[in-house]
This record gives C-alpha cells, sequence and structure tokens, in this order.
C-alpha cells in the first residue's frame, strides 16, 4: 500500500516482458517515481557506460501517490542516465499516461537491451505485447498518436510517443505522452530511440485502490485540496496565466537571460507574456489562448491551449497547426522567445507545437539556436555552413526556419541537434555554450537571483530549475522572502529546496503545489496511502538519501566538483541593467558552504559519515 507491487521488465533484445515483485523495502527508503527508479538504475547498470548503447535502461515509473484522489496526482518519470550530460536523468511529466501505468496495476517499467526492429509496447491491463512499429518509426508524435489509437480502436488509450528528432539523433529528445506533455529534459527521448522503441500504450482498467488508510487518505486530501484552492498562486494565478505569470516578473528584477544570456532584461517580454496570450489579436479577433486545462487528478490545470493565428507567415500553408494543441509555458516562452531576442507570439506557438509534435525540448533547442546565434553573429558560423541561411537575434524567421531544420536532422540541423555544449566546441567556442554539465540554462538569471546559481552548478542533471526552485523564496516569498542579490544563506535555502523536491518528485506530486504546499502537507497524504508512517521529516530525509544517491551516481560516471560550476559569462560579466546591474554570480562564495551542509568533502563527494546516517551502501 499504495505501491501495486509490481514492475514490468521489458527485455527488448529478446522480446521478453516479465512482471517482478516491487522491492518494498526499497519502496520504504525511496517512496517511487524518482527515488526509486533511480534506486533500480544504480543497481543494474554501470554508470560508466555509453548512455545510447543496449547496456543502458530506461525506466518508465510512477509515485505511490500517481493515479489516486489526491491533488495532481498524474505524474510519472523517465529514468535513465542521460546522452546530453552523461548524468543521471530524471524527467518528470504530467498528463493521463502515468494514473493509466497505476490502473494497469504496474508501478514501472524497466526497458532494458535493443530491439533488432522498431517496435512498441501495449498494454492493457496484465496483457502486455511488444509489437512491430515499423509502419510508424520515421512519424511524428502527433501521427504516431493518431495511428495507434486508430490500430487499437481504443479512445482511452494513453500514449507516450518519440518523434523524428529522436531517431534522428537529438541529444535532447523528449518522450511526449498525451500529444502535449513531456518528459522533456535531459535527452530521455534519444533513449528510447536508441532501443528502438517508438511508443508505449496502455490501457488501465483496474484502478488504484490499496490506499492504507481510506477515510485518513481522503481527510488529507480534501485538506490540502482547499489549501491549493485558497492560495494566490495555485488557486488563481497559475489557472488564469500559468507559469507565464512569471514572464513580466522575472523581467522586471532584471532576472530574464536575454539573447544567449548576454543581457538580463528583455525589451519584448510583454508581447510574450501570460498576460499577451489574453489578448486578442488585430489579424482575427482571436486571443492566443484557448483555455487553460489540467492533468490526470489536477485541482490547478495550469496547462495552455493554445490557437496559432493562421494568417501567419509560420503557418499559413500548415493546417494542421491551426486548431488548439498545448500552449507555451514559462520555460519554453522564454527560451524560444527572449532568449533568442524574438517578442512573435505566434512564432514561438508555432514553435513550440513543433517541439510537442516532433518530441525534442524547447528549453535546449531555443537555448542552442540563441548560441549558434551568437556564434553566427561572431563569424564562427557561417552561410556555408548554414545553407544560405542568416541566422539573427530577433528575427522569427530563423527560429522558423531553425525548428523545421532541426526535425529535418540534416546540415545544420543535425548540428542543432548536438545541443548548446557540443555545438559551440564543434565551432571553437566553447565558452559560448551557456549550459552546467552539458545542459542547457532555463530562464533565471543567476546574476539576479543567485540562489539559482548555486542550484545550477549543483543540479545533478545539469542546469534546472525544478530541482531546487529557489525563485520561490527569492522572488515570490514562498515559504518566506530571501533578497535574491544576496548569498549569506542561500547554501542552507538550495539544500532544502533540493530535498523536499526530490520527496515530491517520488511521490506522484506535481512540484508546483508547493507554491502552497509544504511537506507537512503532503505527509498527510502519503501517511493515509501507504504503509509505514510518514512525517515531514521523513519526507525531507528521504528526499536528501535521494540526492545523495544521485550524487553518487554521477561520481562514478566520472563527474567531479569541477562540474559544479556556471558559464565563465555568469562568472564574470556583470549584469547590464536593471536591480542586478553590475553583478555577477557569486558561486565561489555559496558552494564550500553548501558542500559542508551536505556532509560532503572539500571536493564534493559524500563522506562515509553521510553515505551510513543516509543508509546508502
Amino acid at each position: 500500500m499504495s505501491w501495486a507491487g509490481k514492475i514490468l521488465r521489458v527485455n527488448l533484445t529478446e522480446g521478453r516482458c516479465v512482471a517482478e515483485t516491487l522491492n518494498r523495502q526499497w519502496a520504504q527508503a525511496y517512496l517511487g517515481q524518482r527515488g526509486l527508479a533511480t534506486k533500480y538504475l544504480i543497481e543494474e547498470i554501470d554508470p560508466g557506460i555509453d548512455p545510447l548503447s543496449p547496456e543502458n535502461k530506461m525506466i518508465m515509473t510512477t509515485g505511490p501517490l500517481t493515479g489516486t484522489m489526491a491533488s495532481t496526482g498524474g505524474r510519472y518519470s523517465v529514468v535513465t542516465k542521460s546522452p546530453l550530460t552523461h548524468c543521471v536523468a530524471c524527467s518528470n511529466s504530467g498528463g493521463f499516461i502515468g494514473a493509466e501505468m497505476r490502473n494497469a496495476g504496474w508501478d514501472m517499467i524497466i526497458f532494458e537491451g535493443r530491439s533488432p526492429q522498431p517496435v512498441y509496447l501495449y498494454i492493457i491491463n496484465d496483457r502486455v505485447e511488444l509489437l512491430p512499429a515499423e509502419a510508424i518509426w520515421g512519424t511524428s508524435v502527433w501521427q504516431t498518436d493518431e495511428w495507434l489509437h486508430n490500430e487499437h480502436q481504443d479512445p482511452m488509450l494513453r500514449i507516450a510517443a518519440i518523434g523524428r528528432t529522436a531517431e534522428a539523433g537529438c541529444l535532447y529528445a523528449a518522450v511526449i505522452n498525451d500529444l502535449h506533455r513531456a518528459a522533456g529534459r535531459s535527452g530521455v527521448g534519444a533513449v528510447m530511440a536508441s532501443k528502438n522503441l517508438k511508443a508505449v500504450a496502455v490501457r488501465g482498467t483496474e484502478g488504484v485502490g490499496n490506499v492504507k488508510d481510506p477515510a485518513k487518505f481522503m481527510r488529507a486530501v480534501n485538506a490540502a485540496k482547499k489549501v491549493l484552492a485558497d492560495n494566490a498562486v495555485t488557486g488563481q494565478g497559475l489557472p488564469t496565466y500559468g507559469t507565464q505569470v512569471l514572464m513580466n516578473i522575472i523581467n522586471e528584477i532584471g532576472a530574464l537571460p536575454t539573447r544567449n544570456m548576454r543581457e538580463v532584461q528583455f525589451e519584448g517580454a510583454q508581447h510574450v507574456s501570460g498576460e499577451a496570450m489574453h489578448e486578442k489579436r488585430a489579424t482575427d479577433g482571436k486571443p492566443n489562448l484557448t483555455t487553460n486545462a489540467g492533468c490526470f487528478g489536477c485541482t490547478i490545470a495550469c496547462g495552455r491551449i493554445s490557437t496559432v493565428d493562421k494568417g501567419h507567415f509560420s503557418v499559413e500553408n500548415k493546417p494542421e497547426y491551426w486548431g488548439s494543441s498545448g500552449g507555451l509555458e514559462y520555460e519554453a516562452a522564454w527560451a524560444l522567445g527572449p532568449d533568442t531576442g524574438i517578442d512573435d507570439l505566434d512564432a514561438l506557438t508555432y514553435a513550440n507545437f513543433v517541439c510537442n509534435e516532433d518530441g525534442f525540448d524547447p528549453i535546449s533547442f531555443g537555448s542552442t539556436l540563441a548560441a549558434a546565434i551568437e556564434l553566427f553573429k561572431i563569424g564562427a558560423v557561417t552561410l556555408e555552413h548554414t545553407g544560405g541561411q542568416a541566422l539573427k537575434f530577433g528575427s522569427a524567421e530563423t527560429l522558423v526556419w531553425a525548428v523545421e531544420a532541426l526535425v529535418k536532422g540534416e546540415g545544420f540541423g543535425k548540428d542543432l541537434g548536438l545541443g548548446s555544449k557540443r555545438l559551440c566546441e564543434k565551432y571553437g567556442r566553447p565558452e559560448l555554450s551557456m549550459t552546467v554539465k552539458g545542459q542547457e540554462f532555463p530562464a533565471y538569471d543567476p546574476r539576479g537571483i543567485q540562489g539559482m546559481g548555486l542550484a545550477y552548478a549543483t543540479s545533478n542533471r545539469g542546469a534546472c530549475h525544478l530541482r531546487g526552485y529557489t525563485v520561490a523564496s527569492e522572488v515570490l516569498g514562498i515559504p518566506e522572502k530571501t533578497d535574491p542579490l544576496v548569498t549569506e544563506g542561500k547554501a542552507g535555502l538550495v539544500k532544502a529546496f533540493q530535498d523536499a523536491t526530490a520527496a515530491v518528485d517520488s511521490s506522484g506530486l506535481c512540484l508546483f503545489t508547493t507554491f502552497a504546499w509544504s511537506l507537512e502537507d503532503i505527509a498527510p497524504q502519503v501517511d493515509g496511502a501507504c504503509e509505514g508512517e510518514w512525517t515531514a521529516e521523513r519526507l525531507q530525509e528521504v528526499g536528501e538519501r535521494i540526492w545523495n544517491m544521485e550524487r553518487e551516481f554521477n561520481i562514478r560516471a566520472g563527474l567531479t566538483a569541477a562540474d559544479d560550476t556556471l558559464p565563465k559569462r555568469l562568472l564574470e560579466e556583470a549584469a547590464d541593467s536593471g536591480p542586478a546591474k553590475g553583478r555577477v554570480n557569486d558561486l565561489h562564495d555559496m558552494l564550500p558552504e553548501y558542500y559542508a551542509l551536505r556532509g560532503w568533502t572539500a571536493d564534493g563527494v559524500p563522506t562515509d559519515a553521510t553515505r551510513r546516517r543516509l543508509g546508502l551502501s
């Protein structure tokens, strides 16, 4: 309780699917989803392997609250070794497929080996088959989804698939489920493609009814839902504007990375903001935003559904993009917009649709394109390299050309699929890559939000806002306000956010609930559902255990303390405007204290005492 107690192990090399019993001792130590699947991964693979080799494994995993009545209990993750960073990768997604897995009776699916030909996995409860996928290999996610629904004549089938970019080797390819929800970061889709696995289609009718104490669980769930509804962020801001509510806020405080992080404020931010998505277009009298949407069990509904102006140059001859689909969220809008200097909302929306249809991370794509534009600006990339296409900051035509070139996977489009780090290395200017451990930055400049610099540098999956979202405290004042330009106390703040996030990611709940909830709100829900006694203190310890386990995976993969750093631009080139004008990120003032608080050596290695305390063998 509340784990289903079953794992599906799929040996793609042999075409064999076998049910196994969940290791409940590990479940008590790591809870589920991110933590539990990473425990399986680290026990079963050598962290030093090639991520795209058959020796790597890919795990689709749920949490113990996935599929339950808990608000936002629809999350699942894809866990593997990343081809983009060579770190441990855990990419979290919403939608409905995670709940469908639980309703089919599975806690996780472990894929190993490589199929000799393209296949997809078809699940109806405990009926499991590997079926030929030659007919859909080379098609987009949307085409794959349509084909599978037609093939099985089941409108309730839930599907996760890869697109053409993954097949072409894009190192930041994603796994897309429910058409526009994504296990988006770290290249998990590239691993799926390397295994000749096109899709996973799931139908579950068994239900999730094995919570420990149903009455206690529902009391905790109902109380927690009220907290979400009464909170200004989760009850009003996110439903109305989605994460795009942040665009103008972050721009005003001088922390909106602009033009490959050369600047910290974007003059066109208001044109691509959440507010702008509500405004009626002059061309057709309709707003960009059609409606909001929620994932399984969600009472927040921060998702965006948008419609592109059919007369816009990017879509006028592409009727498949005229209708409503997944709209811009803050990170995607930033990467496709301010980071490339573009304020054309319809062009950004179109590019985001392409990211969804063909399955790749818009954050990494936008950041990589921004680096490419700067390379072109200084002459390191030329018209000869791009096939005659000029790359310019502020050019919507550049964005549309680049996103379509990436999907084709040819010429410079294939170079864009390398990611920013490898692209800049190829063209001789590695310092222009805005990455940590090979993963592109999200939408917060660490010169203007000091704690985020430490969070980026120490993140176990490379630059990431969702591994320690100190923006909540430094900008929004949640759970308490801290000064974003001060480094004092940020080491403890980052550690606390990182540990709590690891626990939330392992529960099956959405991280956005923590704008309103603390672990004190989550613990009663876990305790009502899962065997054992679960307190906020225990969840925090579980999160700390997970963080240290991931750190040890990365150390065994060859990473060192030297990788806990930021690009030279952010450490040496001061912000040019806004409240942070004249500031760099003072990472080196924070990092030693962070290592000490973690119980690590000065070289960033967990001490034996820390490992014993957390039960890490």
